[in-house]
């Protein structure tokens, strides 16, 4: 029951995603200004994401980055995407199983997307949390100094080769 409950949500997510990205292509073919987002964006990072309208998609967006995340099980996926995708969105769109993970799909409502970095690595990210992120982030399993929401950090080049640790389970207060 379980088992089928997570595929359902997956599958969800799925299409959610699906049908948020024909609404975005839609909007771009017929020249709809890209002041009109999906949804209204709950922080003013510059961190380009498929849940964003925009005309054009920066240069630097076309270069690809690979970033490993280690199971709470030990095991390891590693997955390829564009610079500036957010960790949630590289985990939906590469099909990275990880039960209860964006649970929100990207609002910022849950910490389901917790992930915890390696110091230097935490260190090097390109923005600091802001409030919101953290007050999420203090209802999260298994907080560390170095946890960050994945739907709140974007690749960049720096980053390639990123390796985080998904927490051993989620707290979802939605």
């Amino acid at each position: 029951m379980l088992a089928a409950s997570r595929i359902a949500l997956r599958d969800g997510l799925r299409a959610s995603a699906a049908i948020h990205s024909s609404i975005r292509q839609a909007a771009l073919t017929s020249g709809v200004s890209s002041q009109f987002p999906l949804r209204p964006s709950n922080n003013s990072r510059s961190c380009p994401s498929r849940r964003r309208f925009s005309h054009t998609a920066p240069a630097a967006a076309k270069e690809q980055v690979s970033v490993t995340f280690v199971k709470p099980d030990g095991s390891q996926v590693t997955a390829k995407s564009k610079v500036g995708e957010n960790l949630l969105d590289i985990i939906i769109d590469n099909d990275v199983d990880i039960d209860g993970f964006g649970a929100c799909e990207g609002t910022l409502a849950c910490s389901t997307c917790h992930l915890i970095f390696k110091q230097e690595d935490f260190d090097s990210l390109p923005e600091e949390a802001t409030d919101e992120e953290l007050d999420m982030l203090d209802l999260a399993y298994g907080l560390t100094d170095t946890s960050r929401l994945g739907c709140q950090v974007c690749m960049t080049k720096k980053l390639d080769g990123l390796v985080v640790k998904v927490p051993e389970g989620v707290n979802d207060q939605r």
